[in-house]
């Protein structure tokens, strides 16, 4: 069979993810589709807006994803670039995928292999040029972009590469690309061109919205355009947990704990949070004395060079207990691939991927951590520890249970 993956949040799977498989089976010719899901928490700061196992069930259910494998929180929670390298890191290790597929606005796989080239190599100009960026103050990824802007002005057109770099799919797909060169991976990459608005439009363009959009839509409880941009499984399944009032979740969910940790740590303690950098630690801790919601906190933390997501992937590392102590030792290298969601195709694939593999294939975490490695233990530890926090932002109590990693079992979709 021929495979391709896919990285996604699928938070929730919407009519955009079902065009990107759809069309990703036409380019490649590929029958089976692996995507690498983050778990509860997502890479711009947020909880999940369901559960991961009701995610990757959906994304199952809509006959697109024949195998959904969970991202470790370490590197759902992360920076774009580690995001990635996590990613591409289990697609790479399973030794069985043949594809990669990503969404972009730039659909010219060239043009962004060159600049992920420009990322992976390091120049010493671009260095240099990144350097003089970053010490006007300006956030990591704006002084990157007029880096790279900067030193590759004789090769594209500087339109071509502002459009490039300021959208923040093609940012990831180029991310994607680096990660496939340190892995020295003989995945094929393909972009397929997104449709609709960006990430962040809230805008509804025929039958496309984006994530983010309807998200909004749900914590509003504005759901009377639903029906349009989601697949009839998906919408199904999300009543079900809208009724059941397990969504959704939002970060204003875990509002008091986060203020409550931000009040009772320590600068010395804020400090050795995961993407704390420059003092930040003394502007969060008056934050959180001076603020009385998750919104005032974030407002009085954020500047220029920590914008707001950067901002709020550090108030969930806070929540999760991820120093960068924890990080550092996790990053590196991804220990294994953890199974979530699967169809009658997938099953096989597993199989297939089992006798292949280069890091173990988890099916059952209880099986797992009998004979686990201490650093395979320790990233298992923090997806199961994400996942007992994530539960307390249940508003019933009774959906606040412990421990649902040993006792959920894998998403089986005939």
């Amino acid at each position: 069979m021929k495979v391709c993956g896919i990285v996604a949040e699928y938070n929730p799977f919407h009519n955009g993810h079902k065009y990107q498989i759809e069309q990703t089976k036409k380019l490649t010719g590929c029958d089976t589709i692996i995507a690498v899901m983050s778990g509860n928490f997502m890479q711009r700061g947020i909880p999940a807006s369901f559960d991961k196992w009701t995610r990757a069930k959906i994304a199952v259910e809509n006959n697109d994803v024949d195998l959904v494998i969970e991202l470790p929180v370490c590197y759902a929670t992360a920076s774009a670039e580690y995001f990635a390298h996590g990613a591409i890191g289990i697609l790479d290790a399973l030794n069985c995928v043949d594809y990669l597929s990503f969404g972009s606005k730039y659909n010219d796989v060239e043009v962004l292999k060159r600049i992920a080239s420009v990322l992976h190599s390091e120049p010493e100009e671009y260095k240099n040029l990144l350097q003089k960026e970053l010490k006007k103050g300006t956030s990591f990824p704006l002084a990157r972009s007029n880096a790279l802007k900067n030193f590759l002005k004789k090769e594209f057109n500087s339109k071509i590469l502002e459009t490039i770099l300021l959208d923040s799919n093609n940012i990831l797909g180029i991310e994607y690309l680096k990660a496939l060169l340190t892995y020295d991976s003989p995945i094929t990459p393909c972009a397929i061109e997104r449709i609709g608005g960006d990430y962040m439009s809230t805008e509804i363009v025929g039958n496309f919205c984006s994530a983010n959009g309807i998200r909004e839509m749900l914590e509003s409880n504005n759901l009377s355009n639903l029906s349009s941009v989601l697949p009839a499984p998906t919408l199904s399944i999300l009543q079900e947990q809208l009724t059941l009032g397990k969504a959704p979740m939002m970060l204003k969910n875990f509002e008091k704990e986060i203020l409550f940790l931000l009040r009772r740590l320590s600068t010395t303690e804020l400090s050795q949070i995961a993407d704390v950098t420059e003092g930040l630690e003394n502007v969060m801790k008056k934050a959180s004395l001076e603020s009385f919601t998750i919104e005032q906190l974030i407002e009085n933390i954020k500047t220029k060079r920590y914008t707001k997501t950067r901002v709020q992937r550090i108030l969930i590392h806070s929540l999760l207990g991820i120093t960068k102590g924890i990080l550092q030792e996790q990053k590196e290298t991804p220990q294994y691939a953890r199974v979530l969601a699967f169809s009658k195709k997938g099953k096989e694939l597993i199989s297939e991927a089992t006798k292949k593999s280069r890091i173990p294939i988890v099916t059952s975490v209880s099986r797992f951590l009998k004979n686990a490695t201490e650093t395979q233990k320790e990233m298992l530890a923090l997806d199961i520890q994400a996942t007992n926090i994530y539960t307390l932002g249940y508003p019933v109590p009774i959906f606040r249970k412990n421990n649902l990693d040993y006792t959920m079992p894998m998403q089986e979709v005939k």
